[in-house]
């Protein structure tokens, strides 16, 4: 068998049936990254030894006749804020170089090594979770491996890149506005933002932390499904993850879509977009028999009240290291933890208020219906260190404008995988799938029957 494979699945159950060596598995990977990432400046750090270490444990299990677990052999690599044993958890910063390293791993990087996955490395990521291009200032702009003259959307740049190039298989991000959905859709890959504490953020380093969510981006459902199982759980050292029972998503896969109600957003999210992004949807609409439309009330206030809350919660974080050490943020970032800091307190109560509101309005909505198609960003990838696009005949800045159809929907928490659709002759595109709260099994579900049918799939790229 190739060690250049990128299913998850078959990489487990080839090292599980002894067909191939996790160690093998893991040089391959190891391998992978040496020759690409140079080119693609998505790994911060790479845990060669550590990884060999942990696979030829696997290896030895495995003869022993034990179960090493459903990822066995299986190499990821996770966002930089997420706690690695051994490792400083750097969040995108040049500050928290000077940190002591992480004294344990974070609940979901540690769940995935009890199931056997094989941790090689952490990844570039913009400076504290702040932004939508990881073009970051202390480490390095990530690039697009369909095209590296592009971003890889973000914050969770590095993740998605590694995905989508084929060094990796699965790895972990975050979501606070779209952190997640926002470069899966650029790079071409699945993303999955669960519901809002639904997996452990125990271990991951906050942003805006009543907005903050984590998950996985792979190149399959099976694979994202398999992943966020094997993630789920009740954890003391979250608060926000509850005790809500795990429902296994990878069973229901093949349940097909019999009986679910399934419509397309319009209104605030029919406009301001590229034909193309809404021509994706409308592709995705008809595979999935999706014939009614359902406007989300308001969503256009609820994507400038998350603005709200995000700012003035972030700068509530950093802001004493914004007055005493502002030279040592990326001067994007600074400055938005400053305005953040001047944000009135009125206002942020409001947006709360707001959001109580809205949530309600939502709920009805998912009284009409199932799942909700909606694009996942305006436009393709732009250029790095692009300023300005147009959109509607508007110019309009990239970086806060590229969450347009994210934030709306994390502002209560929701549940959404960004599906990816391939344009030949062009770079990928997103669409997203979004349910009420706890519903992540339908999400998945709708995700598989478009991956069945070949309306979307996620293609090793290859960066030249």
């Amino acid at each position: 068998m190739s060690h250049d494979f990128a299913d998850a699945t078959a990489i487990a159950a080839a090292v599980r049936s002894q067909t191939i060596r996790a160690e093998a598995v893991t040089q391959a990977a190891l391998a992978r990254i040496a020759a690409q990432d140079p080119l693609l400046n998505s790994f911060t750090a790479v845990l060669a030894e550590q990884a060999l270490d942990q696979a030829r444990v696997i290896d030895q299990q495995i003869t022993r006749g034990e179960d090493p677990g459903a990822l066995a052999g299986v190499p990821f690599a996770v966002k930089n804020l997420f706690d690695i044993a051994g490792l400083t958890t750097l969040a995108g910063s040049k500050i928290n170089q000077e940190n002591p390293p992480a004294a344990q791993d974070a609940t979901a990087v540690a769940k995935l090594r009890q199931a056997g996955a094989v941790l090689v490395g952490a990844l570039n990521m913009d400076e504290y979770a702040y932004g939508f291009v990881t073009e970051n200032s202390h480490y390095g702009a990530c690039h697009n491996p369909h095209d590296l003259g592009c971003v890889t959307g973000g914050s969770s740049g590095g993740s998605a890149a590694a995905v989508a190039a084929g060094l990796l298989p699965l790895t972990l991000g975050s979501d606070t506005n779209g952190s997640i959905r926002v470069p899966a859709a650029f790079c071409g890959i699945f993303g999955l933002k669960p519901t809002y504490g639904r997996l452990s953020r125990a271990g991951a380093y906050l942003f805006s932390g009543s907005l903050d969510h984590v998950g996985p981006f792979a190149r399959s459902v099976r694979d994202l499904a398999l992943s966020f199982d094997l993630m789920q759980g009740a954890d003391p050292r979250d608060p926000i993850c509850t005790a809500r029972p795990a429902e296994a998503c990878l069973p229901q896969l093949a349940q097909g879509l019999e009986g679910l109600r399934i419509a397309v957003a319009d209104g605030y999210f029919a406009q301001r977009g590229q034909p193309a992004v809404f021509a994706a949807v409308e592709q995705a609409a008809a595979a999935l028999g999706a014939s009614r439309r359902v406007t989300l009330p308001a969503a256009g206030l609820a994507r400038a009240a998350a603005y709200i809350i995000t700012a003035s919660e972030g700068s509530n974080l950093h802001l004493a290291r914004v007055k005493t050490r502002p030279q040592d943020f990326d001067p994007a970032t600074r400055d938005r933890f400053i305005a953040g800091a001047l944000i009135p307190a009125a206002w942020y109560l409001q947006a709360q208020r707001f959001r109580r509101w809205y949530r309600d309005q939502i709920r009805e909505v998912f009284q009409q219906v199932d799942l909700i198609l909606a694009p996942t960003t305006p436009c393709v990838a732009p250029l790095i260190g692009q300023q300005t696009m147009q959109l509607d005949g508007i110019e309009m800045l990239v970086r806060p404008n590229l969450g347009l159809y994210t934030q709306p929907l994390s502002f209560i928490g929701l549940p959404v995988v960004s599906v990816p659709i391939q344009q030949p002759g062009s770079l990928p595109l997103g669409v997203q799938i979004i349910a009420a709260p706890y519903q992540e099994a339908l999400v998945l579900r709708a995700a598989a029957y478009l991956e069945q049918a070949g309306i979307v799939a996620a293609p090793v790229a290859r960066p030249a």
